[in-house]
């Protein structure tokens, strides 16, 4: 009988561990370290990282001539920044050969645009059709015919009344300098304005 019990006692924990629950291998965590690491992208060698200053230049030119210098030409610079086309503004300078600005004028894509009323051939212009005038203004801008010697005739009268600028001595000066170059634009529909460097002064002067 004892031995009976023995082997009886001995069996017990065996079937108790055969009836439990089936064990599962127990799932192996992901960490950084074994994970397998995702493809990286490649490098962006078009787009440019970040926007850079000139990021809105729409429309530029620039052209060399005589004015300020007669030994060295100035830079005449005009360029079109802004959202659109007809949005935009555009900076008028004109920089010595050395690099000094001397002059700076601010014109809006409106009155570039203007004065193309006088072309129109419709009671209105279509949107491609203002943004063509516009380009071909900043294209033309510097043309040669608006450059033109002398400056002043030597016989030209001083307006009345008396100008803010060029003063009397300014003008008479530049009457008696043949070489002195003049450069004409035009602003809006009819504003049409003059410039000249006046060796007197030693700035650039608007001419009536």
């Amino acid at each position: 009988m004892r031995l009976r019990l023995l082997l009886l006692s001995a069996l017990f924990p065996l079937a108790t561990a055969c009836s439990g629950p089936t064990s599962q291998p127990a799932e192996q965590a992901v960490t950084p370290e074994t994970a397998t690491p995702a493809p990286l992208e490649p490098l962006d060698t078009v787009r440019a990282a970040t926007l850079t200053a000139q990021s809105d230049t729409l429309l530029t030119n620039r052209s060399r001539h005589v004015f300020s210098n007669q030994a060295a030409a100035d830079v005449f610079s005009l360029v079109l920044r802004g959202p659109a086309v007809l949005s935009g503004e555009a900076t008028f300078t004109i920089t010595t050969a050395t690099g000094e600005v001397i002059f700076r004028e601010i014109l809006t894509s409106p009155e570039l645009e203007a004065a193309l009323v006088y072309e129109m051939k419709t009671p209105t212009a279509t949107q491609a059709e203002r943004e063509a005038y516009v380009r071909r203004r900043v294209r033309e801008f510097f043309a040669k015919a608006n450059f033109r010697r002398p400056a002043l005739a030597a016989n030209a009268a001083y307006p009345s009344p008396a100008p803010t600028s060029p003063d009397h001595a300014t003008w008479n000066d530049l009457r008696q300098r043949p070489d002195a170059v003049r450069f004409d634009y035009l602003v809006g529909k009819e504003d049409r304005r003059h410039l000249a460097w006046s060796p007197l002064s030693k700035q650039v002067v608007h001419l009536p």
